[in-house]
Parts: structure tokens; C-alpha cells; sequence
């Protein structure tokens, strides 16, 4: 199974939509990005391991950054998937980059 972002953020919205405010959302998203430091760090060496699998604790503090960051979102109506297009396609032609995010979609269908 796949996740749509379209659907992550509808799922969110009920979720979050009149609960919890986006402040609150924010300071969850700013503490799984200090958690994922802290993996990254215990990766890198500078810091001791708390788990064997390093690769697997990145992989669950990413996800929960993802979550916050689509919550913040949709529960203001942000179409992220809109966005995200607009703003790959303008940093390619930026960049002088062959193929955008749009172009990738569609070669991959």
C-alpha cells in the first residue's frame, strides 16, 4: 500500500481539525526534528546509540516529521500536493534541472 498525500491530509484534517491548533502541531513537528538529529547524531558517532537499528529509528522519526508537517497543512487547507509541483517546477527551471517532479510522475505511471 501506498500513501497519497492527497489522502494523508484529508486523513489528518479529521484528525486534528478543531482539536488541535497548529502551534501545538508545529512544537511536535520541532521535536521530532530533534529526534531525528539525535539519530543522525548517534549515526555520525557524536553521540551513543540507543537502539541497534539506527536505520530503522531515522526511518520512524522522518515519518512522524512528514506527519506534522502534512497536519500543519491540512488543517489549514494547504494543498500540499499543488505546492509541492508548482514549487519543483520553478526550482528546475531555476536549476536548469532535465526533469521536474511533474515530468517524473508521469514517466513513472
Amino acid at each position: 500500500m501506498k500513501v497519497r498525500i492527497d489522502i494523508l491530509e484529508d486523513y489528518l484534517n479529521e484528525r486534528y481539525s478543531g482539536r488541535v491548533n497548529e502551534q501545538s502541531l508545529f512544537m511536535k513537528l520541532v521535536e521530532e526534528m530533534g529526534e531525528a538529529a539525535e539519530v543522525l547524531n548517534m549515526r555520525a558517532g557524536r553521540k551513543d546509540a540507543i537502539s541497534e537499528d539506527l536505520h530503522l529509528e531515522l526511518g520512524k522519526e522522518l515519518a512522524d516529521i512528514i506527519h506534522y508537517a502534512v497536519a500543519i497543512a491540512a488543517v489549514n487547507q494547504i494543498d500540499l500536493n499543488k505546492i509541492m509541483l508548482e514549487k519543483d517546477k520553478k526550482a528546475s527551471e531555476k536549476y536548469h534541472h532535465d526533469v521536474n517532479l511533474e515530468m517524473f510522475i508521469q514517466n513513472h505511471q
